[in-house]
């Protein structure tokens, strides 16, 4: 008589979850690399090849690192962008502090002035469009732009009259950070 057949033992990962020959088709796959290394080498033999270069690599890097005498002497080397880590691994780098200005016609004649990224400067938006519209005679609010990203929209044509009033009213913004949007390109307003 036939032998009856025996259950397969299924190992799981301890990170994601998954079953350990699943684990690279995650979104934690790094993560889930040294759990896999130590619990399941036979599944992955080529991350145990990788990770001794990796080390070897890493050991090399350690061993050049050294503090250069112009950076001891406080000399100004280029700054790296501020880089965020998002959760999943994602990265997510620091906005450029910049202020773009856009005029969209709506009805052939109507205008509106869009005004993007005050809020980067530290001003707050409610009280930058009162002065707007105070000071333009329109109306002005806050609206949630296609990048759910708070913008202020002006009515009228006020596009070059704008850049004045922000940097008169804004000690903070700089003219050269601020641009117009012609015909689809970014164009610096100074």
């Amino acid at each position: 008589m036939a032998e009856k057949p025996q259950p397969i033992v299924v190992q799981y990962c301890q990170v994601c979850g998954l079953p350990a020959e699943y684990c690279e088709f995650g979104s934690e796959f790094d993560k889930c690399k040294p759990w896999l290394i130590q619990n399941a080498p036979d599944l992955y033999p080529d991350l145990l090849q990788a990770n001794a270069k990796e080390a070897d690599k890493v050991a090399d890097q350690l061993q050049s690192t050294g503090i250069s005498s112009a950076a001891a002497a406080g000399s100004s080397e280029p700054k790296q962008e501020e880089v965020k880590r998002l959760p999943g691994g994602k990265i997510k780098k620091k906005e450029k502090q910049e202020l773009v200005i856009e005029k969209v016609v709506r009805n052939k004649r109507k205008c509106i002035t869009t005004v993007k990224g005050l809020d980067l400067f530290g001003v707050k938006l409610s009280d930058a469009s009162k002065k707007l519209g105070k000071k333009f005679a329109t109306g002005a609010s806050v609206v949630k732009g296609p990048t759910d990203k708070e913008q202020i929209d002006v009515q009228g044509d006020i596009s070059y009259d704008i850049v004045e009033f922000i940097t008169d009213t804004w000690p903070d913004v700089p003219e050269t950070a601020i641009f117009f949007i012609e015909d689809g390109k970014k164009v610096p307003a100074a």
